[in-house]
């Protein structure tokens, strides 16, 4: 008898769990509005020795030779290149496996103190994703080598992020145009992402901020790597269900990206 109700309640409890992810008002498709978004940038470029160069992208410092060749990276198993094409421009190219992830097109204002980036990214279907970023000089004097902090951006292409169901009542937040899919409960827990770009160690945890009450409907999703948080988002949805915005807080910046998605 006992054993018998065990499994009654724990079918009721799963049969709640697929009813409460398949109405979850998270669920649906959500397309980036540029115009409300703020993306905020940091990266930093030292230099070594000769042409060799440290570049921290914001997951620590990557030593290479500005020599145009792909050298082994500190990212995922990728590899980085820098072609210095002249004194005042260089381009960034990052691969895994020998496939292009993304390119940086850099040109340093005639004063030093502003530099632009044509960043263009590649999902693994090919397709490409352009962002024109601004940076402003927060450290060093001269040349690429400094500290830059971006002041503005232009996104020139459509970003499209999907949430589904995902056994019970946990959610896939899947990003297509970065190979990215996570794959979360709200229990706390560590769960690898997965995705063709994905590096080995990257994991998301979540959980409800404020319950399913509608008008205070906030998610909260950790990163880390390796163990180690790298990121926090608030993830929260407007009442009417139409809007999301996702802030993100990195670890070591001060300023937090926020995304304004609307739903499809």
């Amino acid at each position: 008898m006992f054993k018998r109700t065990f499994r009654l309640l724990l079918l009721t409890s799963l049969m709640a769990g697929a009813l409460w992810a398949a109405d979850d008002p998270f669920v649906g498709e959500w397309k980036l509005i540029p115009s409300k978004s703020k993306l905020t940038d940091q990266m930093k470029v030292e230099s070594v020795a000769g042409n060799k160069y440290a570049f921290d992208f914001g997951g620590g410092p990557e030593t290479i030779a500005a020599d145009g060749t792909d050298q082994p990276a500190g990212y995922g198993g990728t590899t980085l290149s820098v072609t210095i094409e002249a004194p005042d421009s260089w381009k960034v190219v990052r691969k895994k496996d020998g496939h292009v992830l993304l390119t940086g097109n850099w040109k340093l204002s005639k004063d030093g103190q502003t530099l632009t980036d044509d960043f263009t990214f590649f999902a693994p279907n090919g397709s490409a994703s352009n962002v024109n970023y601004v940076y402003k000089r927060t450290a060093g004097t001269s040349g690429f080598a400094g500290t830059w902090e971006s002041t503005s951006e232009t996104v020139n292409s459509v970003f499209v992020i999907k949430v589904q169901p995902y056994e019970g009542d946990g959610l896939s937040i899947i990003d297509s145009s970065e190979g990215v899919t996570k794959n979360v409960k709200f229990d706390g827990k560590d769960y690898p992402n997965v995705g063709p770009n994905v590096p080995a160690g990257s994991a998301s945890s979540a959980r409800r901020v404020n319950g399913r009450t509608l008008d205070q409907y906030t998610l909260e999703l950790t990163g880390k790597f390796n163990g180690k948080v790298t990121d926090t988002q608030e993830i929260k949805l407007s009442s009417d269900g139409k809007t999301l915005t996702m802030t993100v807080h990195t670890v070591g910046r001060t300023e937090p990206n926020i995304l304004v998605f609307e739903r499809q």
